[in-house]
């Protein structure tokens, strides 16, 4: 099996992305997610889902030449429109205030409205972390989950996900769906023919299955039950509400290559920990992080990402044949969407 660095997954990553349409501004900063996603482990939507981002630029449904424009209506408030584009650079035009802003006001907003589907929601929080400040992120998608007591999907998989600095070594970062797992995990066992665990989906009449197919013909379910509900009803909230996009059941697809575009949102809040805590809130943090660590069987959040981060650094990241030779196709042609446009 072939083993790619970080840095030819990058290239390669915005070479598939410029190829099929996307401007340098789209790609550069959504190669740099799918890069990252890769190396910690997060492969569902790493390279193997790159073909679907360049897809969707191809016949529309993403806006490859989007350009993000930022506004600061409060103080403490920022929105990016990403303009129908990919969310990574509208994240990153909008970053820098929303720290200034957490910085003045102790807390700060960020709203991205009229954009795509955020990935991984680890990789916007983590970098907010790693500026010091203490950050939970909302992201709403097309529906997928039915309500807890209904069958017809309503929200997506809606994720949260939130980071906190450390002293010493990575941040601390939480990811995670409202549904029992991901989308894309029970899409990649259906494609692989493979079962999925009870407790993970419903069929189309609302009986728990594990038969991947029907589950993506009916409805994944909530994490928790009415507690997975409650929670995807929130990002939904601050998703379509606050950012003043599509809510889950209004938005296009993400799957397919019509060309109605999601146009979801996302919401980040980011604190200053110092406005509240002052100098010591390193320490403090730290000792609720250490003291979790150090009960038996008992890992932090991240740990793992975080070693997989440090060997593909060291090692590079491994490719099946068949996906490399189509990521290399997409590099060279770009989407097949586009060639037959």
């Amino acid at each position: 099996m072939p083993t790619l660095t970080l840095a030819r997954v990058l290239d390669l990553s915005r070479q598939m992305l410029l190829a099929s349409g996307a401007s340098a501004l789209q790609a550069d900063a959504t190669a740099r997610s799918i890069r990252d996603a890769e190396a910690e482990g997060i492969r569902t939507v790493g390279l193997s889902y790159l073909p679907t981002y360049c897809d969707h630029v191809a016949c529309g449904k993403v806006r490859g030449d989007a350009v993000p424009t930022l506004s600061l209506p409060r103080p403490g408030t920022v929105v990016v429109d990403a303009g129908l584009g990919f969310c990574h650079p509208a994240y990153e035009a909008g970053e820098d205030a929303l720290v200034a802003a957490a910085r003045a006001n102790g807390v700060g907003l960020l709203a991205i409205t009229h954009s795509y589907s955020a990935g991984v929601l680890g990789w916007f929080v983590d970098r907010l972390a790693r500026r010091g400040l203490v950050a939970v992120m909302f992201a709403n998608s097309s529906a997928l989950m039915a309500p807890h007591g209904g069958v017809r999907p309503f929200f997506g998989t809606n994720p949260i996900a939130w980071a906190a600095p450390r002293a010493n070594g990575e941040p601390v970062v939480a990811d995670l769906s409202s549904s029992a797992v991901a989308w894309v995990k029970v899409n990649a066992a259906a494609q692989a023919g493979e079962s999925i665990p009870l407790g993970w989906a419903f069929d189309a009449q609302g009986n728990p299955t594990t038969d991947a197919a029907a589950a993506l013909a009916g409805s994944m379910a909530p994490s928790g039950g009415h507690k997975g509900s409650a929670l995807a009803l929130l990002v939904d909230v601050m998703s379509g509400g606050v950012a003043g996009s599509n809510f889950s059941h209004e938005a296009g697809s993400f799957g397919g290559t019509d060309q109605v575009a999601p146009d979801v949102g996302q919401v980040v809040l980011a604190i200053d920990p110092t406005a509240t805590m002052g100098a010591g809130h390193l320490d403090r943090l730290e000792h609720e992080f250490a003291t979790l660590a150090a009960e038996p069987g008992v890992r932090l959040p991240g740990d793992r990402r975080i070693a997989d981060r440090t060997r593909a650094e060291s090692d590079g990241v491994e490719v099946p044949d068949e996906l490399l030779a189509l990521l290399e196709r997409y590099a060279a042609e770009g989407s097949p969407a586009r060639r037959s446009a």
